[in-house]
């Protein structure tokens, strides 16, 4: 591959290669030369150029992965129309509807064994989406009476926590009938605690993450 005179494509480029090695390597397995294998022609000097080190192009990864669904969630978070509960279904729609999901999915990777990239997503979930969109939307449906709580932020973490990791059959894996077995009684869970968050909408979008991903385990067998 030359050298892009476009620095934002190099980078994509990049990114993209990068993401691809470490879903099916993994982090620790695959080195920069790897990376630079793959990309035809890019020398070292070149990555290093943009990324000081492995761990910054993981970093680059991650924020390449999810980028626009800032913006999104944002959106959801800050409509003046809608109150907490229906903030809170929507952007669990909008997440479910992230392209990165398909991404993911299509991919199958197994994260249990890819510690970096789980490492990522839960510092992600921890440190961003709980305190920056989650908690606030708990804090507003506590205020105008459609979500009943005294541990917003718990309850933040728990709704996160569950839904990235638990429910995710690239962590814990399981079949589609199992992983939708949780999520029923994940929603029975909710609404004891007062939080009627899953519609029929986002079951079936969760019964399409879940086919992908069983077809694409199904050509790896």
């Amino acid at each position: 591959m030359a050298r892009n005179k476009y620095p934002e494509e190099t980078i994509n480029q990049i990114l993209t290669v990068a993401l691809n090695l470490f879903i099916q390597k993994g982090y620790e397995q695959t080195s920069v030369q790897d990376i630079i294998n793959e990309l035809g022609g890019l020398t070292k000097g070149a990555i290093y150029h943009h990324f000081k080190s492995k761990e910054e192009i993981l970093q680059a990864v991650t924020a390449h992965l999810f980028q626009g669904v800032d913006d999104m969630l944002s959106s959801v978070r800050d409509d003046k129309e809608l109150n907490g509960r229906e903030k809170l279904r929507k952007i669990s729609l909008v997440s479910l509807d992230n392209p990165a999901q398909d991404e993911l999915a299509s991919v199958a990777p197994n994260l249990l064994r890819n510690p970096k990239m789980l490492a990522a997503l839960i510092e992600n979930i921890i440190d961003k989406a709980v305190p920056i969109y989650i908690q606030p939307i708990i804090e507003q449906g506590m205020r105008d009476g459609s979500i009943r709580t005294d541990y917003p932020r718990e309850l933040s973490e728990v709704l996160m926590v569950l839904t990235n990791i638990w429910l995710n059959p690239a962590i814990i894996p399981a079949s589609p009938e199992v992983v939708l077995r949780k999520v029923k009684l994940f929603d029975e869970i909710l609404k004891g605690l007062g939080l009627d968050l899953f519609d029929e909408q986002m079951i079936q979008r969760y019964e399409e993450l879940l086919r992908m991903s069983a077809r694409e385990v199904s050509k790896e067998n």
